[in-house]
């Protein structure tokens, strides 16, 4: 059940970073409900997970995942660099985070 909401956490993340970035684009209640509702359910289902998993271990990957996924989105979605630098170094943060959630 921890993982669940450890996972649910960093797709609340995704939606969190995606309205941030239209957020600061354009300022409306929309943007706003997107950027303050997915960071706030990211924290309320990371806090969740809490009673399941060790808060390092859950609060690591949460952040493992929430990085490499707003790099993501903001690669593929909004035009942020694809160097080959950033794409190693989310293979990097990608490995950290299967190497934590596989010694837990």
């Amino acid at each position: 059940m921890g993982w669940l909401f450890v996972s649910i956490a960093a797709i609340s993340e995704f939606v969190g970073v995606v309205g941030l970035n239209k957020y600061s684009e354009q300022k409306s209640f929309a943007n706003a409900l997107l950027f303050g509702g997915g960071f706030g359910a990211a924290f309320a289902f990371l806090y969740m997970s809490f009673n399941y998993l060790q808060v390092s271990t859950a609060y690591a990957v949460w952040i493992g995942i929430g990085t490499a996924g707003a790099v993501l989105i903001n690669m593929l979605f909004f035009g942020e660099s694809k160097s080959k630098g950033r794409i190693a170094s989310l293979l990097l943060i990608i490995i950290g985070v299967i190497g934590l959630k596989a010694l837990s």
